[in-house]
């Protein structure tokens, strides 16, 4: 089978989560600079077969997209033309990252652990990953 890749995206640095080749699991992957994005996923496909990525997509309480989600539109356009092959969907992340860092906390991380906004950032795009699964 495949794999679905989920990114959280930043202006940074985006999080990266993927699935097990069964699609059974959602585990963070690792955080990549943001202008190193499209390389990473380059080689990480070329070595995985990944058939999805799943783009979060930042939206307020009011259901108005975040400043950033025009950024975020431009890399999922630039996507779409490096890997036509691949389904790319979008995934509402609100919360993602306050959930994130209450699961640091719940897990008995450090408060030195939980400021590092890269592990929030791949425990994001986990989540972001595990809502599209439990969607479809």
């Amino acid at each position: 089978m495949s794999r679905i890749l989920a990114i959280d995206y930043g202006s940074k640095r985006c999080g990266i989560a993927v699935t097990d080749p069964l699609r059974i699991i959602a585990s963070g992957l690792t955080t990549v600079a943001t202008d190193e994005l499209v390389t990473f996923l380059k080689k990480y496909i070329s070595e995985e077969k990944v058939t999805e990525i799943v783009v979060g997509q930042p939206k307020r309480m009011n259901n108005e997209f975040s400043d950033i989600e025009k950024e975020i539109q431009e890399k999922v356009e630039l996507l779409e033309k490096e890997f036509p092959e691949i389904i790319i969907v979008r995934e509402d992340e609100r919360f993602t990252s306050k959930m994130a860092f209450q699961s640091m906390i719940d897990s008995g991380l450090g408060k030195k652990q939980r400021k590092n906004k890269a592990l929030i950032d791949e425990i994001s795009a986990t989540l972001i990953l595990q809502n599209y699964m439990n969607r479809i």
